[in-house]
C-alpha cells in the first residue's frame, strides 16, 4: 500500500521502467533467436546481418544497465562461437 505521494511517484517510475526493460529484454530474445535460426539454415548474407544486429542489441541493452555486463558478455561470446562455426561450414 502505497502512504505517500513521492512512494506514488516511484511506484509509477518502476513500473514504466520495469515495461521498458521488459520490451528491451524482449527484442534481444528475439533478435538471438532468428540468428540461431538463420545459422541453423546456413543462410550466409542474413546470419551476419542478423548476427551484427543482436551484438547491437545486447550491448545497447548492456549499457543502459537491463543486463549486467558479464551476461552481455557471455551471450556475445556463445552468438560468436555459433557464428564462426557458420562461417567455417
Amino acid at each position: 500500500m502505497i502512504n505517500s505521494s513521492s512512494a506514488a511517484k516511484r511506484a509509477r517510475q518502476n513500473e514504466k521502467r520495469r515495461l521498458r526493460n521488459r520490451e528491451t529484454k524482449s527484442a534481444v530474445r528475439t533478435a538471438i533467436k532468428n540468428f540461431r535460426v538463420a545459422a541453423s539454415q546456413s543462410e550466409t548474407a542474413e546470419v551476419k546481418a542478423k548476427f551484427d544486429y543482436a551484438i547491437k542489441l545486447l550491448d545497447t541493452a548492456g549499457s543502459k544497465g537491463i543486463y549486467h555486463s558479464n551476461t552481455v558478455a557471455r551471450k556475445k561470446s556463445r552468438l560468436t562461437a555459433q557464428f564462426n562455426s557458420v562461417e567455417q561450414a
